[in-house]
């Protein structure tokens, strides 16, 4: 009688294995993350194998020599050649552009435009090289059509609608692309491992022969992947841990802005974020957010105040808006758009305490417009400027910007990267900026080159927010 196949199972978070289920897992010490990963036809006894024959194996793909051990001081020392994306969003959050042989993880919600941003960039890299868009979710036809409404061609844009891996490798041995592009990993399936296509074995074993196929062959290739309804990627968390760049794309479906975040990046920075606009005819780049965030913002209306941020190295003017009004005791509502709840909670505790403002039984709500979501703290006087002025009645001044963080106190407290937030609210016609105190030094010479100036911009530096008027 033939021996059944030992199952092993693994933490979807990091990857730990064992022989059991476990409820916690001792590596990463998260609950209820093991899942069972049948071990028969296991790809590391011979390899991971692509199916029908074609066998992905680390001797056929990794180079001479990359299982002995070398002096570092000895090892090759190589530049990686980056290739422009042609669309200059993209280039600015990889880097400055793709790195030849790399992996990418692109992610995002169901809809936010991941597929469309794959088939614009085909067409984009298809006019210097050869392109493969692998699809597994949409057939040829489906992709002609699509292209023809965004204007996507290419003499090198090669289109295969597959979900078997094996015949996905065949294909790009005859087409031998420089970009390989995965639309999506979740739909892929090998035939040599066990669980259906999107299972956390089958997504695993198809990432680590991609991979090696990437390395080996210098093919660059963009991978598609879904997430879950809690917004993390769909699959095993060892799927980011192999990837060389995990991208996320985000925004609100209804809303057009969509924000694209590097969390992850083996050759650049992860502090560089790219905003897109969609519209009927694709994603168009916004190279000047700020503008376009403003864009129609109302004047002399009370609880309107606009912020500086920073995503990655990149100031952004966004307007923030409060509503405070009246409620039944006992029965008052704090709902915010953009920004973190705690973090309005905190503001609205330090308001009443330290300012005296009566608003315990009060509805609050705070919106950043146009869908986007502030993580950093340097809007804290923004929302306060907006919560104030919708408590008194008092408009904002149209001319008036903010930026600083706000401590239990009420203190304001110094952000990074003021003279960049400060030469941005000047660069947009602003004439007056409420920043911190503790700020004061680091924008000494914008200060001073402002004040030669006709129409000097009004810097107010607060140290408490008792000190805010307007």
């Amino acid at each position: 009688m033939a021996k059944s196949s030992k199952g092993v199972f693994f933490c979807k978070e990091c990857g730990y294995e064992s022989n059991g289920w476990l409820g916690q897992c001792p590596s990463c010490r998260s609950w209820n993350t093991f899942v069972e990963a049948p071990a028969a036809a296991e790809a590391s006894k011979g390899g991971s194998k692509s199916g029908g024959g074609a066998t992905v194996s680390a001797s056929g793909l990794l180079p001479a020599g990359a299982g002995e051990a070398v002096l570092l001081k000895k090892a090759p020392k190589t530049e990686r050649e980056r290739v422009s994306s042609g669309i200059k969003e993209l280039d600015r959050v990889l880097g400055g552009g793709l790195v030849k042989g790399s992996i990418v993880l692109v992610s995002g919600d169901p809809g936010i435009g991941k597929s469309t941003l794959m088939l614009m960039l085909s067409g984009r890299l298809s006019d210097r090289m050869k392109v493969l868009y692998v699809s597994g979710e949409e057939s040829c036809e489906q992709i002609k059509m699509r292209a023809d409404r965004l204007g996507v061609g290419g003499e090198g844009l090669y289109v295969l609608a597959e979900t078997n891996i094996a015949r996905v490798y065949e294909q790009a041995g005859t087409v031998n692309p420089d970009v390989m592009i995965i639309d999506s990993i979740q739909t892929m399936c090998d035939d040599n491992v066990q669980g259906t296509a999107g299972s956390v074995s089958q997504v695993r074993e198809i990432t680590a022969s991609l991979m090696k196929l990437s390395k080996s062959r210098g093919i660059t290739t963009l991978v598609v992947g879904h997430v879950t309804k809690d917004g993390s990627i769909a699959g095993p968390k060892i799927l980011e841990h192999m990837v060389d760049t995990v991208l996320y794309f985000e925004g609100e479906r209804q809303l057009v802005y969509r924000i694209m975040r590097c969390v992850k990046n083996r050759f650049g920075s992860t502090n560089e974020i790219g905003v897109f606009e969609m519209t009927g005819k694709g994603l168009n780049e916004v190279p000047n957010p700020s503008a376009t965030f403003l864009e129609g913002r109302p004047e002399n209306v009370p609880g309107s105040a606009v912020a500086c941020v920073l995503e990655g190295t990149r100031p952004m003017m966004v307007e923030i808006q409060a509503l405070i009004s009246g409620a039944n005791p006992g029965n008052a509502r704090r709902m915010c758009t953009g920004v973190d709840y705690n973090r309005l909670s905190m503001i609205l505790a330090v308001l009443e305490k330290r300012l005296g403002l009566n608003i315990v039984n009060c509805d609050a709500y705070v919106n950043v417009v146009g869908g986007i979501k502030i993580e950093e703290p340097a809007a804290d006087l923004a929302i306060v400027g907006a919560i104030v002025s919708s408590v008194g009645n008092v408009p904002v001044p149209a001319d008036c910007a903010f930026f600083g963080e706000i401590g239990l106190t009420g203190e304001v407290r110094a952000v990074t990267h003021a003279d960049k937030r400060l030469s941005e609210i000047i660069r947009l016609g602003f004439k007056r900026c409420y920043m911190p105190l503790a700020n004061k030094a680091a924008v000494a010479d914008i200060e001073k080159a402002e004040l030669k100036k006709e129409f000097p911009a009004e810097i107010r530096f607060i140290g408490n927010i008792k000190d805010i008027r307007w």
